[in-house]
């Protein structure tokens, strides 16, 4: 199975790049990997809610042009469940075993994720009830899908 990561905004900062790539790297050795960047829009300084939305749903037709049929996409959300690393393995693992072909992660810019992009969804996850800088929720991700593709093999991974 593919596990595909898609992030809104580049990762701007060499800190935030450098352990995106060491984690796509390792990542690689248990399959295929995709990480997919889009472009985050720019917000006015003084944007009102209508042009915050305005932007989410047009990062989110991006995001959605970027899922293919069949995809089990996976929404990163504040109100998303929250799990262990190990049941994250689990439900690697369980989509490998419903024979999913591509796995998408999704993280939203700096404004979230679009209502049509959450609605797609068919699982929602959070990391917690903490807001954190998209760049730095990638990273996160990463590593995480990386501890769960261990976890799966039944390969030591520290705690």
């Amino acid at each position: 199975m593919t596990i595909a990561v898609v992030g809104v905004g580049r990762l701007r900062e060499r800190f935030y790049r450098d352990a995106a790539d060491e984690y796509l790297k390792r990542l690689k050795r248990f399959g295929p990997v995709e990480e997919i960047e889009l472009p985050d829009l720019p917000e006015p300084a003084h944007s009102s809610p209508a042009i915050e939305e305005q932007i989410r749903r047009r990062e989110g037709e991006a995001i959605l042009a970027r899922v293919k049929p069949g995809d089990y996409v996976v929404a990163l959300c504040i109100d998303g469940r929250q799990m262990p690393s190990e049941q994250l393995a689990a439900r690697v693992r369980a989509l490998e075993d419903r024979g999913v072909q591509r796995a998408l992660f999704v993280i939203g810019g700096s404004l979230g994720l679009s209502d049509a992009v959450v609605r797609r969804a068919d699982e929602r996850l959070s990391f917690s009830p903490m807001t954190f800088p998209h760049q730095l929720a990638r990273v996160m991700l990463l590593e995480q899908l990386y501890r769960a593709r261990k976890i799966g093999a039944n390969e030591r991974y520290h705690k």
